[in-house]
């Protein structure tokens, strides 16, 4: 089997798992960011360019519609910086990120050196479903 038809599986399949069904554009843009078995940071402009450079042809909304659909089955986690910019995670588990102030990136951080101790309640009628801890940094 060829690399780009383990790719196509791979994308095929994390499709299914999220039940979703698999568009022409859904399966090009699952195994960008799955097919090679990494986990990754993407922006939907980040997305859209590989995308484009790929030769599929996809709108930039288009790209945004389907990154909130995998997030909305679980697929993956959307990490919103300074409530402007969202990156979207297809790494599962709960870990924390660097944010990287000098190039706008996101990378993850090592979950077994943060240490919660304690949360606040969550206000009466609401559940925590999910924190998300972002540590900025910058290069020295």
């Amino acid at each position: 089997m060829t690399m780009k038809a383990i790719a196509a599986e791979r994308g095929q399949g994390w499709l299914a798992r999220g039940g979703l069904r698999p568009t022409r554009q859904r399966l090009s843009l699952a195994t960008l960011l799955i097919g090679d078995g990494h986990n990754r940071h993407v922006t939907a402009e980040g997305l859209y360019a590989a995308a484009r450079d790929s030769g599929e042809a996809v709108s930039l909304a288009t790209v945004y519609n389907t990154l909130r659909a995998f997030c909305e089955v679980g697929l993956m986690h959307e990490i919103t910086v300074d409530g402007v910019r969202s990156y979207f995670d297809t790494r599962m588990d709960d870990h924390p990120h660097y944010y990287w102030e000098d190039s706008a990136e996101i990378t993850d951080a090592p979950a077994e050196e943060l240490e919660i101790s304690r949360l606040p309640e969550a206000p009466e009628g609401a559940e925590i479903t999910r924190v998300d801890v972002v540590i900025r940094v910058r290069k020295t």
